[in-house]
């Protein structure tokens, strides 16, 4: 899996006026806390260096650099100004390389279907999947190969075999689903009467 380095600088203020003042510096305030800080870390980073973590469909792991003091962690949360959309708040968590980690990783569709050949829609019913296991274990994407749905098919959760970590997302649940056109529906209706 990819890693990411984010700078950051501590905060001795943690009270509203000093949350507008970096927002305005074009910073992002960040708390990081988790396995090995023995209290939460409060800093700020340069909003640029979300980029690369936050607008991009590729999930990383971060190197936290704070003041010289290193962290691995990742992006637990992170909120957005209800109108604007800019970063307000990033919260990451720290991570050690012995102890299991929940973490989303996306899915990647691969193959071609023969019911997309035969008309039919590819609908995405989930995006990415919640996993558990070490992070040095983790992919940079879950593949999905769908070369065997036809017609109205799903491809669940149950359905793939992955190593090294546990899939927590239910196995009922569909990740990719071949939908039938209305119409199509309508051509096999008249064909069937």
């Amino acid at each position: 899996m990819k890693t990411l380095e984010i700078i950051g600088f501590k905060r001795a203020n943690l009270d509203s006026a000093s949350l507008k003042e970096i927002r305005e510096s074009g910073s992002v305030p960040c708390v990081v806390y988790g396995p090995g800080i023995p209290e939460q870390i409060h800093f700020h980073s340069p909003a640029i260096l979300f980029r690369d973590l936050i607008y991009t469909p590729d999930v990383h792991l971060v190197d936290l650099n704070i003041e010289g003091t290193k962290v691995k962690a990742v992006l637990k949360d992170a909120q957005f100004h209800p109108v604007s959309e800019v970063l307000m708040h990033a919260d990451f968590m720290a991570y050690t390389e012995d102890r299991p980690i929940k973490f989303e990783i996306p899915v990647k569709v691969v193959g071609n279907s023969p019911g997309i050949a035969k008309g039919g829609k590819l609908e995405m019913k989930t995006r990415s999947l919640k996993v558990k296991g070490l992070a040095q274990n983790f992919p940079d994407y879950i593949e999905v190969d769908i070369s065997k749905l036809d017609l109205g098919k799903s491809f669940k959760v149950g359905e793939l075999n992955v190593e090294g970590f546990e899939i927590l997302t239910s196995p009922n649940v569909s990740i990719v689903t071949i939908g039938i056109p209305r119409a199509l529906r309508g051509k096999k209706a008249t064909e069937e009467a």
